[in-house]
């Protein structure tokens, strides 16, 4: 038999609705204006009901040379850049989860003390100069190679695997890369899904390095393009796209450029998350257990 709802129940419900509401509100204004009409809307900073529908802001982003190869652009960096962080976090924490690997207290004592201190951003500079970086794809992937966060909860998740399916593998030949990618890989999807999908958006969403090493405009990547956008649309367009979007900002509607760039950005992001939301509650929950 079900216990009966009270007062603080309902006042529990009422309060996480409203909390929802306030959440969904921005994205749906967000959504709204990017699909305005720049000829018959009334300027307001919020639309809670739509006035009008038009792909005139959509159109303009994506008719220009621009959008597109900033999408192409992240699109790079989020495929290898993953793969990347993936291949070092995965072979650097089974490494690192045995107890017998030499050095093992002196290699993790300096990782964790990367989580603390940093060498300051001229020397970060300095260092992809002399690698060669500047205006490479590179800049925006080698630095983040490896999350000590990640890596950390990775080696717990690890630690977690019975010996004895290692010990039987070895009996029969096996080593260890064989056994990392034939029997610890498979038992771990949960966990590497989840670490997978936080390093995408990480990549996706990797603005920063761009900014600071990516002077050739051709490479920036799609948050870097919305950055500048969201920071000054005019230049932008006068800039980078054209006669076409100086005549819709003519008619004082830049907000609609803005949302749609908004939109344009979240969406590839946002279609990820279904195939891997299931991994995440158990993944993250094995990665967490410590021995």
């Amino acid at each position: 038999m079900k216990p009966k709802a009270n007062g603080a129940d309902y006042m529990i419900h009422i309060l996480l609705m409203l909390m929802a509401v306030m959440t969904i509100l921005p994205f749906y204004n967000v959504f709204i204006t990017s699909f305005a009409d720049p000829a018959s809307v009334v300027k307001q900073q919020f639309y809670l009901i739509p006035t009008s529908f038009n792909l005139s802001s959509y159109r303009m982003l994506l008719d220009g040379s621009y959008v597109g190869k900033a999408l192409l652009n992240s699109l790079i960096v989020t495929v290898f850049g993953t793969s990347v962080n993936m291949l070092v976090t995965t072979c650097g924490a089974y490494a690192l989860s045995k107890k017998s690997m030499p050095g093992r207290s002196i290699m993790m004592a300096g990782i964790v003390f990367t989580m603390l201190f940093s060498g300051g951003l001229i020397p970060y500079y300095l260092t992809i100069k002399g690698l060669q970086l500047i205006n490479h794809y590179g800049a925006m992937i080698f630095p983040v190679a490896v999350s000590t966060f990640f890596l950390i909860v990775m080696i717990n998740h690890f630690r977690t695997i019975p010996p004895s399916l290692e010990e039987s593998a070895k009996i029969d030949g096996a080593n260890d890369l064989y056994i990392l990618f034939r029997i610890v890989i498979p038992i771990s999807k949960p966990t590497i899904a989840a670490i997978t999908l936080f390093y995408a958006v990480a990549r996706w969403n990797e603005w920063y390095n761009a900014m600071l090493f990516m002077t050739d405009t051709d490479k920036h990547p799609m948050q870097l393009f919305l950055r500048n956008m969201l920071a000054d649309v005019t230049k932008m367009a006068r800039d980078d796209m054209g006669a076409a979007m100086m005549s819709q900002l003519n008619q004082g509607y830049p907000d609609g450029i803005k949302m749609a760039s908004v939109i344009i950005t979240m969406v590839p992001i946002m279609l990820v998350y279904p195939y891997l939301q299931k991994h995440f509650s158990a993944g993250v929950t094995l990665g967490a257990i410590k021995e």
